[in-house]
């Protein structure tokens, strides 16, 4: 049996490279945004908001000890202030979901700049202060900046991220 269907899979397989060589492998100007390889930003962006994530959640999770680490915080904030710092230069036009791309970001990036780079700047205003305040070592404090610093992630994500259960 596999003596007759080698000789199928061969001209199968001879037939595929060959119809992958006639389409050139050049993408054309009117191959969809979709089946092109995404801009490098998008993945620099992304990885950027997911290190932002994480520091938060490390910092949730100190202050839900009876003893945070408040060394940790700081330096959590202020990796978060650093990154906030990037934000608005992450999103060049035409890098949204609007334009095919596995992304989150919402169009009204582009339509409202002034108001997103606001946000990006909330962000990197309550993380700064987050920062400052874990010097001080007062739990109830940290955490309420905390909060504000969460708070002004949601603002941003209520206006400018496609909301994952859309997607």
């Amino acid at each position: 049996m596999l003596s007759r269907s080698a000789p199928r899979l061969c001209l199968a397989a001879a037939l595929a490279v060959g119809l992958a060589a006639c389409s050139g492998g050049e993408p054309s100007g009117d191959t969809p945004v979709a089946d092109q390889a995404a801009p490098p930003v998008i993945k620099e962006r992304q990885d950027n908001f997911e290190a932002i994530g994480g520091a938060f959640k490390a910092m949730r999770g100190e202050l839900e000890k009876d003893a945070p680490d408040f060394a940790l915080i700081a330096a959590k904030a202020t990796d978060i202030n650093a990154r906030a710092g990037k934000i608005a230069n992450h999103f060049p036009v035409g890098t949204g979901v609007d334009d095919g791309y596995d992304t989150e970001a919402l169009a009204a990036i582009w339509q409202k700049p002034e108001e997103f780079k606001a946000a990006a700047g909330k962000l990197a205003d309550e993380s700064a202060k987050l920062a400052s305040l874990a010097g001080g070592a007062d739990k109830a404090a940290v955490a309420a900046q905390a909060m504000a610093m969460g708070g002004a992630c949601k603002g941003c994500h209520d206006q400018f991220r496609l909301d994952d259960e859309k997607k």
